[in-house]
Parts: structure tokens; sequence; C-alpha cells
């Protein structure tokens, strides 16, 4: 018989994306796409967070600023968190990797404290 704390821990993957509000892939939002195709894949969860202010590579100051319209870009960053096993981030990156070739991408290892979701 094998016990739950007798198997191999799943080896869970958190690939973080940055990309903007503006950012599209065939005429949608780069977002939608990427959910699109992780809710395809089955990938366990994504998430997509829209940032309140932030700059990147090219020191665009991005914020949302309703008082001051001036203000370099009111275009806000977005930052996607995907999370599933090492196997599933894996795949999901190489049908995603052409959309993302200018874009920001990380990928770390990560453990899992809850155990409301099994892989």
């Amino acid at each position: 018989m094998v016990h739950q704390h007798d198997r191999e821990p799943t080896k869970w993957k958190q690939l973080t994306i940055h990309i903007s509000e503006s950012d599209s892939w065939q005429h949608q939002p780069l977002h939608q796409a990427l959910l699109g195709i992780a809710r395809k894949q089955g990938i366990t969860g994504m998430t997509v967070m829209r940032a309140i202010s932030g700059y990147g590579k090219h020191g665009v100051f991005r914020t949302m600023n309703e008082l001051d319209p001036s203000t370099e870009s009111s275009v806000l960053p977005l930052v996607i968190t995907v999370i599933d096993s090492e196997s599933a981030i894996t795949e999901f990156f190489s049908l995603v990797k052409d959309m993302l070739k200018d874009k920001f991408v990380t990928c770390q290892s990560i453990e899992v404290l809850s155990p409301l979701v099994t892989l």
C-alpha cells in the first residue's frame, strides 16, 4: 500500500509573465490569448493582475493617475502568474514562447502549501 507521504512530491513551477495592457496577439488582448491557451491545456491556475504603476526596460513610467493625464503612459503593466507541474509549465511555455519573445518571463520552483489542489 502506497501512502500519500510515500509518493514523490509534485514539482510545482510558477511562470511569471510581464506584459502591457496594450499588447495583443492576432487582434485580441495578449492576456486573453494566453488565458485561452492555458485553459485549453488544462493548466491548474493562471491569474492576470493589473498593476497600478511600474516601468520596464525602456524606462517609460506607467501609472494610473486620473488627476494628471499628462503622465507618460496610462497603459498599465499586467503580471500573469501560471502555476502547474513542471511538465505542464514546460509544455505551456513551448506553445506561447513566440507570443512572448520580447516580454520579460521568469520561471521558478515553488512549494505549494495548500492541499486544495493536487495533480
